[in-house]
């Protein structure tokens, strides 16, 4: 029962963050703002933050309830596989003492969201309570 419990609080986990970035991204200025500073303007324009974060919302809450996981885990792990991979200079050195000024401890737990999305991806059949395997199960009863 404790693993599926862990694979239920990652997966509200990752999919609450893929919801939250995505709210980051439509509203206001600040999405744009960040993917200039981090991701060398990569999609910066408002109109494609836009677009992403209403991506990200959708594929967020499919991830909170568990629904579609044969894609929507794949697709959120390739946004916070990838979203990480562009800081990691944080991981290897997160107090900025020999890579880098601009150190930020907050990206420090980006190293652990990629390594749950993999893992959701991983132990997907464990989930017992994603909505996915819920109605499979009431299937497999009926018939």
């Amino acid at each position: 029962m404790l693993k599926e419990i862990s694979l239920l609080i990652m997966r509200i986990g990752t999919g609450l963050l893929l919801v939250v970035w995505g709210l980051v991204r439509v509203v206001g200025e600040r999405g744009t703002m960040l993917a200039d500073k981090y991701y060398d303007g990569l999609a910066s324009q408002a109109l494609m933050q836009a677009a992403f974060g209403w991506l990200e919302i959708a594929l967020g809450l499919l991830v909170v309830i568990g629904l579609l996981r044969r894609y929507a885990l794949v697709a959120s792990a390739f946004i916070l596989v990838g979203g990480a991979l562009p800081i990691w200079r944080h991981f290897l050195d997160p107090f900025g003492e020999y890579l880098h000024e601009d150190a930020n401890i907050l990206f420090f737990p980006s190293i652990t969201v990629a390594g749950a999305a993999l893992a959701l991806i991983a132990f997907r059949e464990f989930d017992r309570f994603a909505l996915d395997n819920l109605i499979a199960s009431r299937r497999a009863a009926a018939d």
